[in-house]
This record gives C-alpha cells, structure tokens and sequence, in this order.
C-alpha cells in the first residue's frame, strides 16, 4: 500500500482549525473594509454616477448627460475664481500652521512646569465648533467695529477691508484655520517627538551642537514620517475647507463678488442654491476629489524631498570614526 494511501485522512477538527488559520484574519480585517464600502466608497462612485446625469435637487433623475456637467463646470469663470481662492486659502493656512505645530511641539517637549497644563491647553482651540470660531473670528476681522483694525487704528495704521477684494479677506479666514489646526498638528509632532531616541540627542550635544543645530539637524530629519503624514493631512482639510469661508459673513456665499468662494462653497451653490442641479455639484465633487488627489502626491513627494535634505551625515561620520579609533574632519561645521 502506498504512503499516500495510508495517510489518515484528517478529521473535521483539524480542517476546521486550519481553515480558522487562513480565514480569521481577514475576518480580524473585514468590519474596516465593510464600513469603508458604506460611507466611503459606495457615496465616491455614487457620486461619481451622479456627475454623468441630468439630476435636479427636486425632480431627481431626468436622463444621462454624459460629460456635459463637467464641461459646463470647467467652462465657468466662477469655478477657477473658487479653485484660486481655495489654493490660496489653502496655503496661507497650512505652510504657517505645519511650522508653527513644530515650533509649538518643541517648547511643549521642554522641560516645562506644568507640562501637562499646556499640552492639554493648545487642544483647547481643536474642540471649539468651527461655527463658533468662525463667528467669533468674523467678529474681530469686522470692517467697521472689530477688534483688529481698532488696533491697527490705534498705532497709526490704516484699517484693512477683511471683506473686501484681494488677499485680505483670505488671511482672516486662514487665521480662523490656523487657530483651530495647530494645537491638534503640535500634539501630533509632540508624540513623534517623544518617540527620537535620546541617545541621538545626548550625542548631538556631546559633539558640541547647539539646541538649534540639535533641533535642525537632529530632530526636524526624524520628524520626516510625521511631516508628511500631516502636510498630507492638511493638504485634504484645507483644500475641502466650507465652514470657515461660508461664515465669515453674513451671506455666507464668499462675498459680493465671490472673492472668498471655495470650491466646497461652489459645490453647495451648484446642487442646493439658485441651480439646484445636483448632477453639476457631483462634477465639482469629483474634480476637487482630484485636485486633492494630485496635490497630495506632490506634497508626498516634496515634503520627502525637502525632509531627506538636512540629515546630520557628517556628524554621523564623525562618531562612526571614533567608534573605530580613527578622526575625520570637517564633521562639525
């Protein structure tokens, strides 16, 4: 009799157990991927059929219109009016916010008094409704009354139209995001701060370093991970920003002349304003979808860039050297 055949077969135990081997963890996996099908994926290609029909806000389906929603979109000054301001928003908030998170994250990991108190105090702006903070902002940026052109008046200065044309009104309702955004980013950098060993730090300053050339050198090339998951991050918020621009007056739809409309805001004029055409809001959806998209790979790939740039090679060198009984120079220039 062959060896084959006379191998017992194995029980149903032992299938089953094998089988839970190979099954469970995707079973361990299943319930991300079932609700990111519901809320995320299923509303993403939803939308993405919406885009191609004739659908109003009230009558619902009225046939397929293929590609004409988008070309209707791309062909509206309004619409690159609102991409503009949206980049420009967008980049007032998030270049100042990454750095000052750092900046913040830094002090919080010094050896302060009451370390806690502080951590737990930069959050404070993060749980403010973002209604609350944009009412309060649209307040102090007011033209006529608020509070910082009664400042700005105060030392001689001239008052600045917030709500009028230009870049103005896009500094106030960046200031708003910036507020709010980076206490959260500072806590975020905190954790991946307290994460560097300190070993590296301790020979940063044995070799002579400084805080600064620790903090350049040593600590902003660990942060690398961090940075880009947070530039990337923010690169997502701000680009879809809508509360902040649509309460900064009382219209709410950016301005007389709409020079503080974002895309977000476009979106919602398109499918629930004069037009009510919810298949045009879906094509406005889906470019910002890929303006987002596209953005964010650039910001992947520079800020890695950018980030592998300052790396404290020759100091590396230096202690590689004495750890093997040799000198090289110029390690600490």
């Amino acid at each position: 009799m062959s060896r084959t055949a006379s191998t017992p077969r194995p029980s149903l135990r032992q299938r089953w157990s094998v089988a839970e081997v190979k099954v469970s963890p995707y079973l361990y996996i299943a319930p991300f991927f079932i609700v990111f099908a519901i809320v995320g994926l299923f509303p993403l290609l939803y939308t993405a059929w919406v885009s191609t029909r004739h659908w109003d806000l009230l009558g619902g389906d009225m046939g397929g219109s293929g590609v004409a929603n988008y070309s209707y979109v791309l062909a509206q000054p309004r619409f690159w009016k609102a991409l503009g301001n949206t980049f420009s928003i967008f980049v007032l908030s998030s270049v100042p916010q990454v750095i000052a998170a750092i900046l913040i994250a830094a002090v919080l990991n010094a050896n302060l008094r009451a370390r806690t108190f502080w951590r737990m105090g930069v959050l404070v702006p993060y749980v403010v409704a973002p209604v609350a903070v944009s009412l309060i902002f649209g307040q102090l940026f007011a033209d006529q009354s608020g509070a910082v052109n009664s400042v700005l008046t105060a030392i001689g200065l001239p008052a600045i139209a917030w709500h009028g044309a230009g870049l103005w009104p896009h500094v106030a309702i960046a200031s708003m995001v910036n507020f709010r955004w980076t206490g959260y980013n500072a806590l975020i950098f905190l954790a991946a701060m307290q994460a560097i060993p300190q070993d590296l730090i301790e020979a940063a300053v044995v070799d002579g370093a400084g805080r600064v050339q620790t903090f350049l050198r040593i600590t902003v090339p660990m942060l690398r991970p961090t940075i880009i998951f947070v530039v990337i991050t923010s690169t997502i918020g701000g680009l879809q920003i809508f509360d902040e621009p649509r309460m900064f007056d009382t219209g709410g739809m950016g301005g007389a002349d709409r020079q503080w409309m974002t895309l977000s805001m476009y979106l919602y004029e398109l499918g629930w304003g004069s037009q009510m055409n919810m298949g045009r809001s879906a094509a406005v959806a889906w470019l910002l979808f890929l303006v987002i998209v596209i953005f964010a790979l650039i910001n992947f790939a520079v800020t890695r860039r950018i980030s592998s740039t300052g790396t404290a090679t020759p100091r590396r060198r230096n202690r590689a050297a004495r750890r093997s009984g040799t000198r090289t120079t110029g390690g600490n220039r």
